[in-house]
């Protein structure tokens, strides 16, 4: 099993704690992961794009001059595509982008980006983060004590000081344990939780 230091706000470290292999010590498996974030952004487009094509545009109902004799190239249609005003050739159209994943290669991802960031030791628990009131500057400094800039904050369960203390931090967000998604986890370079958090990722993920 991998051991990582637990610290304390101040950054000190407090102890050890051992991490289940069933999560955070799997084999990376990276086409997983790929495929994964695919569809996490596939999955968040709205797919309402839609231009016209030529037989949607109003108007060039007349064709523009006669077939011959004008010296100009021949035209049926002053909505043709070539035409300022014409229809687009292959227009956009709504449709559908979402890709479906089985929930077994999901949560496969998301130990693989755990295993790594353990492996790459950008995984850092505390021992508690508790706060007693909204204050960004608190988060801030406890982040800075791990010298971590850019991170996601794992809590075990929904804290509104946390969550209000960290939103205005450039680069941090917050995210519960049974709502982490794989693109946030390698969008963002260090993973910060607490024990209790950690304790909560091994049994939604185990």
């Amino acid at each position: 099993m991998a051991n990582v230091a637990v610290y304390n706000m101040q950054g000190e470290t407090v102890g050890t704690m051992e991490l289940n292999d069933a999560v955070f010590g799997v084999e990376v498996n990276e086409h997983i992961v790929h495929e994964v974030v695919v569809a996490q952004l596939a999955n968040k487009r709205q797919g309402t794009q839609s231009a016209k094509t030529r037989s949607e545009v109003s108007g060039g109902g007349k064709k523009p001059w006669r077939q011959k004799g004008t010296g100009h190239a021949r035209q049926g249609s002053t909505r043709a595509p070539q035409w300022t005003g014409g229809g687009i050739v292959f227009a956009p159209k709504p449709r559908d982008y979402s890709i479906r994943l089985n929930k077994k290669e999901r949560r496969l991802a998301i130990k693989s980006v755990l295993t790594s960031k353990v492996q790459d030791s950008k995984f850092f628990v505390l021992d508690e983060l508790k706060l007693d009131e909204i204050k960004t500057k608190k988060v801030k400094a406890v982040l800075d004590a791990l010298k971590v800039q850019k991170a996601v904050i794992v809590l075990p369960e929904m804290d509104k000081n946390v969550i209000l203390s960290a939103k205005n931090i450039p680069g941090v967000i917050t995210a519960q344990a049974n709502l982490i998604n794989t693109y946030d986890l390698l969008k963002y370079d260090a993973v910060v939780t607490t024990k209790a958090g950690v304790a909560k990722i091994e049994e939604v993920f185990a």
